[in-house]
């Protein structure tokens, strides 16, 4: 069986972090297996509190997981803090970890900060040179590249930015502007990529984030290509969307086991 690696936080309400990742490996038929960073306490409503794990506890997880059950591709979300996101960029090089998938998580959707100045300078140095891609969303692309983007000239030029900082592809997802298509970015050095996917109206889209980038960690666990597993990334997370449960008051979870249908036979 293929198995696949989240390195994040703890999500409370289970729509975001290490459960939304889990729930997405587990949907593509992939074992997920984890390394939790931090602690979160939040809800659809946004994170009322967060405390991070010490960096050895991170390395120990991650070094646990690799020597026993193996690592098909990995993905990181939370981080917290530079002595976790140093801990990972060095566990990932010894270790030599396949299909690094970096979501560059800095702020909550809700404004919370989960990564701290001196982990974003780390992150920037020392982590999104070690992945296979970097799936920042425009306000972290911006971050990232320090590119005000409001035009796709502006978002192109943010990938090339961020693309000189070492990853081999850099995908900068749509879902920020506005627009009815959602149009995903990829940037491989050379070329340009469009992926374009109809935008699903509604407010339950706590984790589409992570979703994503646990959706694209899982193909390429499963030996897809990067431009094989975007489309269906995106088709992944629009159905999740789509069929999401309707739960909290603020921006609610998605529906990951969207397509088990239990009266045919539970197949995904």
């Amino acid at each position: 069986m293929r198995t696949a690696l989240t390195i994040a936080g703890s999500d409370s309400s289970a729509g975001a972090g290490i459960q939304a990742d889990l729930k997405t490996f587990a949907a593509h038929g992939v074992f997920g297996t984890t390394a939790v960073t931090a602690v979160t306490a939040q809800n659809t409503m946004g994170v009322t509190t967060a405390t991070a794990l010490a960096a050895d506890l991170v390395t120990a997880q991650i070094e646990a997981v690799v020597s026993d059950i193996g690592v098909h591709a990995a993905k990181t979300g939370m981080l917290a803090n530079a002595a976790i996101v140093e801990a990972v960029a060095a566990a990932v090089e010894d270790l030599e970890i396949p299909f690094l998938v970096v979501d560059p998580v800095i702020v909550a959707t809700s404004g919370e900060p989960l990564l701290d100045d001196e982990g974003f300078v780390a992150m920037k140095a020392e982590l999104v040179r070690r992945a296979h891609v970097v799936t920042p969303n425009v306000p972290e692309a911006q971050l990232l590249s320090g590119v005000t983007i409001r035009t796709e000239q502006d978002r192109r030029e943010a990938a090339r930015r961020i693309w000189a900082l070492g990853p081999v592809y850099v995908v900068i997802t749509g879902g920020h502007f506005d627009s009815e298509q959602i149009v995903d970015l990829v940037y491989d050095g050379e070329v340009f990529t469009d992926y374009a996917t109809s935008r699903v109206a509604g407010r339950h889209t706590h984790g589409t984030g992570c979703t994503f980038s646990a959706a694209l960690t899982s193909h390429l666990a499963l030996g897809r290509s990067l431009h094989e597993a975007i489309p269906l990334a995106q088709h992944f997370v629009a159905g999740a969307i789509r069929h999401a449960p309707g739960l909290g008051r603020g921006a609610g979870p998605l529906n990951h086991f969207w397509r088990l249908d239990l009266d045919k036979g539970g197949r995904l």
